[in-house]
């Protein structure tokens, strides 16, 4: 049976207001995140790599600098996991804003150390919902070269 006009208009409407509604979510997180880093020089931070978690670790206990990015870093992208893992944003948004940043994040600070911190501090969850969102990012970005950073 085919959708009356009313039916259409609303669909596009609901659209509209999910549209809306995650590119306010989107916007609240993203100037809570550079509130959090906005006086720090983090590109530095960022872009550099550590090889394990031990050289995480001394990072991190000495360089106050390292120590504020990567925490208020951990802290956006557990909970923007959460948001994207249970439907609320979706994970092409991340990539058009945060593609570059996000897989160095990743690939140079937390892939290389979550494992050794998962074991250190005896919790097996420790950055899940950073990895699970950086993982999906790294398999969107490949599935669109467009995005390539």
């Amino acid at each position: 049976m085919p959708r009356t006009k009313k039916e259409e208009s609303y669909e596009a409407l609901v659209r509209e207001l999910e549209t809306t509604r995650q590119a306010t979510m989107f916007m609240r997180m993203y100037d809570h995140y550079m509130a959090h880093i906005k006086d720090l020089d983090y590109m530095p931070v960022i872009w550099a790599k550590v090889k394990d978690f031990e050289e995480y670790n001394k990072k991190h206990e000495t360089d106050e600098c390292f120590k504020e990015v990567v925490d208020a870093l951990g802290n956006f992208y557990e909970g923007l996991g959460v948001i994207v893992r249970e439907g609320f944003m979706d994970i092409r948004l991340v990539a058009l804003m945060w593609g570059g940043m996000t897989r160095s994040y990743w690939e140079n600070i937390v892939q290389p150390a979550v494992q050794g911190m998962r074991r250190h501090y005896s919790f097996p969850r420790a950055l899940s919902e950073t990895e699970y969102v950086c993982r999906e990012l790294v398999k969107y970005m490949s599935e669109h070269p467009e995005l390539k950073t």
